[in-house]
């Protein structure tokens, strides 16, 4: 009712003519005799009534007519009004569509037949008419297609005739589109060919929505008819969403603007710009969060998603929404003894369901200053004071944490943090105690997002240290389990940070502690699954810390408790998913140790699982994305044992799933980054085949892709050293094909780059070894060209990074070969060739007879023989 009164404002206002004649005839149905009668709509004919009298329309009310009188109204209304400026019909009551004709039911609607039917309803067209030919502008605004005025009687036993078989075929509840609206706004309470809501108080969701917006400033009808789409929207979750058509020659404008539009106005116009996609993925998140839509809607508005692909967008509206639950749950449960205080909680909690963030906080500063006031004030009164106010700040934070607004919400826990210090630590009730433990475990999560390890370590720290203290003051077993994952919680940071030794420390001590509490408390599932986890961070230290037998014994300790709790859950498609990584690590292990036939069955283990999850989701990204992983984890192991075109096979595999996934979401730069590694996998099958034309095109697409990434993000290392990766590709491939000017050229343009990024973080084996393979390349190029100064000091510097990492970890299997083959190199500019190549070939006879020199290197021994008989 809104839009219409803003629009009859906006003709009251701009009218130039004094004596301007406005017409109406409201219609209200409610007491219908055959179907489902309603409870509203005389409520809102009334209100439209008075509203219109207010605006200087002359207004003709009827209710509960029938047919006959129906008809009569409307020729009366032609009659007497004729050569009026403005026309105006409203009907609140049951509509429905025919076949395709919009029809008005009476009171005395007939649906024992479809030509019953027909004949006892009022055509739409009958009202199109009767506006157009009474005035130059016309409105037609339908309360009209309420819930199925057939389904069913209501409980004062007025009951409702059911469909006929007939009649039920050819009508649907709701009406359809008016497709012709010269001179004419149709405004619809609900879109064609759904129904409305009758609405639980005095009007319906549609009216009230109306009422509300009544006067709003500044804006053009079309936007004002927007604020009532969307409040309706948002009102019944997405169930409901008004309809438009307009046929108006001009636009129009209610009011001159007086000052800017309310934040959430300002909202419902933004939602009206969102993507079906992206309305489609609100909705879904809203309904699994059960919270209302508006809350979502701001977040998203707010936060700045432009550099967002699908899936991070996907997990930061997932996380607004288990923000706004958290704080919706603490406001409905956190009292306060001053009653202003306690009203202005409600009033924000209330501003917090309307999406309106700024609002909510305004009024929760208003709480915290009436808490410092007193607490300034009345020294006596100052520790609880101090509390409520710290309280107060903790649910402004959520509201922040909420809308995605991470300084604001760091700003407030940072305060509430120094409020509880102010209070003392003995002053604090077990409520306040675990507040305060939430807060420092809120900050260390929100400054790990905004990239700040050092306050998220301090946080965490924290986090440790008093829970520590409360562990050794309470008996309650979830405080200690608490206390051990706040040790997991340093350990990841330390950990980012490149401390290891400090991460084995966290990581160990809540090993120990979740064994005792599972040992305790055996029916606590998730306590197990926290134990399976600080296994998972143990082994991954010890990965990197070269410590594989290490390594091997958590990850399957790890294995063992994830298979229990998905054969006690196994509907749990998050349990299930954390299976497959557990299998995956022990996969990349046993095939880091040459123990090929464990590390192929786990891999087909874990693609087993993630087959079966993807089949039933099929449009989840995530879940491709993780089929798409281990195809190529199992093209990576194929090719090490040989099998060029089931590598191959398998790299395409993946490499369908991944284009497809970036078809869907282009912008996503790891899923391009993805596909450009997929490429490069695909030219290293291809190659190995001989098939140098298809594998260089594979080469160049992944290096094309690479180039762009590096580009956008020069700081970002995984993907310079992509970028250093596929330029050696294609130089390899152009080696090969005899331009060997071309590929030195490419392989110093790699060099460059791996040698700035061995030397940015000399620890990190894995750039370490790139290098030494760039090295070895470039000393391969320059003997063929007769250089033997600078192919022997390329040849001994990778040489020298091969001997140290295979010293590092004697079990890596893939270092020592590396090694092996950085002798071989060497051996080509070595004074004494015949003593490098012996040791040489003790080495790959050492890794054959324990068992870890792979089917495809097989050739080495026999290789190395000969090379030896020939060395002088």
């Amino acid at each position: 009712m809104r839009l219409l009164f803003a629009l009859l404002l906006m003709l009251a206002t701009t009218a130039t003519a004094v004596a301007e004649r406005r017409v109406a005839l409201v219609i209200a149905e409610d007491d219908y005799r055959l179907v489902r009668p309603l409870a509203n709509p005389l409520h809102d004919g009334e209100a439209m009534q008075a509203a219109l009298k207010k605006l200087g329309f002359e207004v003709v009310l009827e209710t509960n007519r029938d047919l006959r009188r129906m008809r009569r109204a409307l020729d009366d209304f032609r009659e007497d009004t004729k050569g009026a400026d403005v026309a105006l019909v409203y009907f609140s009551g049951h509509g429905v569509e025919i076949a395709g004709d919009n029809r008005l039911l009476p009171v005395d609607v007939d649906a024992s037949s479809l030509d019953q039917l027909d004949k006892t309803s009022l055509p739409l067209e009958e009202v199109r008419d009767a506006v157009a030919a009474t005035a130059k502008v016309g409105l037609i605004v339908l309360d009209a297609c309420r819930s199925d005025p057939f389904s069913g009687g209501s409980g004062d036993g007025r009951g409702a005739t059911s469909l006929a078989k007939d009649v039920a075929e050819k009508v649907k509840p709701g009406l359809g589109r008016v497709g012709r609206a010269e001179n004419i706004l149709f405004a619809f309470s609900a879109a064609p060919g759904e129904t409305a809501a009758d609405g639980t108080g005095q009007n319906s969701p549609f009216t009230t929505a109306l009422t509300k917006y009544l006067g709003t400033d500044g804006l053009e009808i079309r936007s004002v008819l927007t604020l009532v789409q969307q409040e309706v929207y948002d009102l019944t979750r997405g169930k409901q969403l008004p309809y438009v058509e307009s046929g108006l020659p001009k636009l129009f404008f209610a009011t001159a603007a007086k000052e800017q539009l309310p934040e959430r106005e300002r909202l419902l116009l933004a939602m009206a710009d969102v993507t079906p996609e992206m309305r489609g993925e609100v909705e879904q998140i809203a309904s699994d969060a059960d919270m209302p839509l508006a809350p979502l809607y701001g977040a998203l508005i707010s936060a700045d998603a432009s550099h967002l692909s699908a899936d991070s967008l996907n997990a930061r509206l997932r996380e607004a929404a288990d923000a706004f639950v958290k704080v919706r749950g603490e406001m409905k449960t956190l009292a306060s003894d001053d009653p202003r205080v306690a009203e202005l909680r409600r009033q924000a909690e209330e501003q917090l369901s309307l999406g309106a963030f700024d609002g909510a906080r305004t009024l929760l500063a208003k709480a915290a200053d009436i808490d410092n006031v007193s607490r300034q004030a009345l020294k006596v009164n100052f520790v609880s004071r101090t509390l409520s106010e710290a309280a107060t700040l903790y649910l402004s934070g959520g509201a922040a944490r909420a809308d995605l607004d991470y300084a604001t919400a760091i700003k407030d826990y940072e305060t509430v943090l120094s409020l509880y210090g102010e209070a003392g630590q003995s002053s604090l009730a077990l409520e306040d105690a675990d507040r305060q433990i939430r807060t420092l475990d809120e900050l260390g999560k929100l400054y790990t997002l905004v990239g700040n390890t050092d306050a998220a370590g301090r946080a965490f720290s924290a986090l440790v240290s008093n829970l520590e203290l409360r562990s050794a003051r309470e008996t309650d077993p979830s405080v200690k389990r608490d206390f051990a994952v706040s040790h997991i919680k340093l350990g990841n940071i330390r950990m980012a940070q490149g401390d290891l030794p400090a991460a084995l420390e966290n990581y160990r001590t809540a090993r120990t502690m979740l064994m005792d509490l599972t040992a305790a408390e055996p029916g606590r599932l998730p306590w197990f699954g926290d134990f399976a986890m600080a296994d998972d961070k143990i082994g991954n230290v010890l990965v990197t810390q070269g410590d594989l037998a290490g390594a091997s014994q958590v990850y399957q300790e790890s294995l063992s408790i994830k298979k229990q709790l998905v054969a006690n859950e196994p509907e749990r498609a998050d349990l299930q998913r954390d299976l497959t990584i557990t299998y995956d690590e022990i996969g990349n292990l046993a095939h880091s140790t040459g123990q090929f036939d464990n590390a192929e069955a786990a891999y087909e283990e874990s693609l087993k699982i993630r087959l079966a999850l993807a089949e039933k989701k099929p449009r989840d990204a995530e879940r491709q994305r993780d089929v798409s992983v281990s195809h190529e984890t199992i093209g990576d192991l194929k090719r090490e044992r040989g099998d060029a075109a089931g590598a191959l096979a398998a790299y395409q595999a993946s490499h369908a799933i991944v284009d497809q996934l970036v078809s869907r979401d282009p912008d996503n730069s790891e899923l391009k980054r993805d596909l450009s590694v997929g490429n490069a996998k695909i030219g290293n099958a291809l190659s190995d085949q001989e098939k140098w034309p298809e594998a260089l095109a594979a080469y160049q697409e992944a290096l094309r892709i690479s180039r762009v990434l590096a580009a956008g993000d020069p700081s970002n290392t995984d993907w310079q050293r992509d970028l250093s990766v596929s330029i050696e590709k294609v130089a390899g491939v152009l080696a090969i094909q005899g331009d060997q000017n071309g590929a030195l050229k490419a392989y110093m343009d790699s060099f460059a780059i791996a040698d700035r990024l061995a030397k940015l973080d000399p620890a990190n084996a894995d750039w370490q070894r790139d290098l030494s393979i760039t090295l070895s390349e470039i000393g391969m190029l320059k003997v063929k060209q007769r250089d033997v100064k600078g192919a022997r000091q390329a040849f001994q510097d990778s040489l020298d990074i091969r001997q140290q990492l295979a010293r590092s970890d004697p079990d890596n299997a893939t270092w020592q070969r590396d090694l092996v083959v950085a002798m071989v190199d060497y051996a080509q500019v070595a004074k004494n060739p015949k003593a490098v190549l012996s040791q040489a070939l003790d080495m790959t006879l050492e890794l054959d007879r324990t068992g870890r020199l792979a089917p495809r290197y097989k050739f080495m021994i026999k290789f190395l023989r000969e090379r030896v008989a020939k060395a002088k």
